[in-house]
C-alpha cells in the first residue's frame, strides 16, 4: 500500500520547556485513504531549547504487520473482542467435524494460544457432516455459535444451526443446541451472521431456493438469537466476478460507521476467483428493504499476484487493541487447489490485515497481505520555542 504523504506536526513550547508531541500522525494513502498512525520521535536536543527560535526533529511511523499467515488452515475465519478484554477466534476445522475455539489477551498470544473443541458433530444425522464457518456472539448475557452442518445421509443437506453457552468462559462451559435456524423454505444454506443495529437484532445468510445451484445472500429480523421473523432476498449473484465457477453469494460480515452500514460477502468459486463485494445502505435506512442496500459493480478485494494470496474471502471484522479496524480473511498461498474438490484443499489460512476508510466514508480493502512501508516516509515535527 502506497504511502503519498505524511502530515507534518506542529508543535508550539516555551524556552526550557521540553513539548509535548503527539503520538500519532497522519498519513494519505492510496485508495483516498486518510488514517492515523503511532509515531516513535526522536530525541530533542535540549541545546535547542535553550532560546527562542524553530526546529525540526523527525520519527519512526509505526504499523503493526501481521504473521502471514496467522493461523494456518483455518478457513472462514471469526475473530471477536469481547468487553473481558479476551480475542476468541474459530474458523472452519480442516475435518469439518468440531467446533474449536481459542482465545488469547492479544493478537500477538492469539495463534500460540491453545485450542479447545468445544462441540463434536453427531454420529448420524443432523450436524453430522460438514461442520462449518462458526461464529462467535455474545447476545444478552450469553454466548451463541451460528453454524452450518449438513446429514451423514445427506452431506450437502447443509442448514444452519445455534449453539449456546452460559458459562462466563465459553471455552470451559456447556455448550447447548438450540436446533436449526428457521426459514422459509427448506434447502442449501450456510455462513450466518448475526448483529445488532438501532434496538434491533438481524440474521444475514446464503442460501440455494430449493434445487437451484444459486447462492443468494438472505436478510431477517430475529426473535431471539436462533429464530429469525421474516427472510428477505438481499443479493444476488448478477455480475460476472460473482459467477465464475458457481454464481454465488455467501460469507456476509458486517461493519457500520456514522452514515451507513456496510455488508461484506464472498462471490464465485472457492479458487482464485473468490473474491469480496460489498453492500451498503444508509444507517438509518430499514434494512429489510432491498431498495434500501447498493452493491458496488465491482469486488473490493481480490486474489493477488504480488502477494501471492489467492481467493481470499469468507472475511470477518474486528478492532485491534488500539481500536482500529481489522479484516480477518481467509486465502490460499497458491492458484487453483490441490484436491479434487477445493473445499477440501485446506490450505485457506486465517489472515488478518487492517482496514482502512476512504475519505468518502467506505471501507478500503486494499489488496491482501497489504503492507506499508514508511521507511522512506519519516514523521516530522516542527518545534516553535517562544
Amino acid at each position: 500500500m502506497n504511502v503519498k504523504r505524511l502530515h507534518e506536526v506542529e508543535v508550539t513550547t516555551n524556552v526550557g520547556e521540553v513539548p509535548e508531541l503527539p503520538t500519532s500522525v497522519t498519513a494519505e494513502l492510496e485508495g483516498d485513504v486518510r488514517a492515523t498512525f503511532n509515531v516513535s520521535w526522536n530525541a530533542i536536543d535540549p541545546s535547542k531549547l535553550d532560546q527562542p527560535g524553530t526546529f525540526e526533529i523527525t520519527g519512526n511511523v509505526q504499523h503493526k504487520h501481521y504473521p502471514k499467515p496467522f493461523i494456518e488452515q483455518r478457513a472462514d475465519p471469526y475473530l471477536y473482542k469481547h468487553s473481558d478484554g479476551y480475542y476468541y477466534f474459530t474458523g472452519s476445522y480442516p475435518l469439518y467435524d468440531r467446533v474449536v475455539l481459542r482465545r488469547a489477551k492479544s493478537l500477538d498470544e492469539l495463534p500460540q494460544a491453545e485450542e479447545k473443541v468445544i462441540w463434536w458433530k453427531h454420529e448420524s444425522g443432523i450436524m453430522s457432516e460438514h461442520i462449518w464457518a462458526p461464529e462467535i456472539h455474545y447476545i444478552n448475557g450469553k454466548w451463541y455459535i451460528h453454524v452450518a452442518a449438513g446429514d451423514k445421509d445427506d452431506i450437502w443437506a447443509i442448514r444452519p444451526y445455534v449453539l449456546e453457552c452460559e458459562a462466563d468462559n465459553p471455552l470451559e462451559g456447556e455448550w447447548v443446541e438450540k436446533g436449526q435456524v428457521n426459514t422459509d423454505f427448506q434447502s442449501f444454506s450456510l455462513d450466518a451472521t448475526t448483529f445488532e443495529h438501532q434496538g434491533k437484532r438481524y440474521l444475514v445468510w446464503a442460501q440455494k431456493v430449493d434445487n437451484d445451484t444459486i447462492s443468494n445472500l438472505y436478510i431477517g429480523e430475529m426473535e431471539n438469537p436462533w429464530t429469525i421473523k421474516n427472510q428477505i432476498l438481499l443479493s444476488t449473484p448478477e455480475y460476472d466476478w460473482e459467477r465464475i465457477g458457481f454464481d454465488v453469494n455467501e460469507g456476509p460480515a458486517m461493519i457500520k460507521s456514522d452514515q451507513r452500514i456496510f455488508i461484506a460477502f464472498s462471490a464465485s468459486a472457492t479458487d482464485e476467483n473468490y473474491a469480496v463485494g460489498l453492500l451498503h445502505a444508509d444507517i438509518n435506512s430499514d434494512l429489510l428493504d432491498p431498495n434500501a442496500w447498493t452493491k458496488e459493480k465491482e469486488p473490493v478485494f481480490v486474489s493477488s499476484d504480488e502477494t501471492s494470496e489467492y481467493g481470499p474471502g469468507h472475511n470477518s471484522f474486528s478492532v485491534d487493541e488500539e481500536g482500529n479496524d481489522l479484516l480477518i480473511y481467509h486465502a490460499r498461498p497458491y492458484k487453483g487447489f490441490n484436491t479434487e474438490n477445493p473445499l477440501y484443499d485446506h490450505n485457506r489460512h486465517a489472515r488478518i490485515q487492517r482496514l482502512f476508510w476512504t475519505n468518502d466514508g467506505k471501507p478500503y480493502f486494499g489488496k491482501p497481505g497489504d503492507t506499508i512501508d514508511f521507511s522512506n516516509h519519516p514523521a516530522k515535527a516542527i518545534i516553535r520555542v517562544k
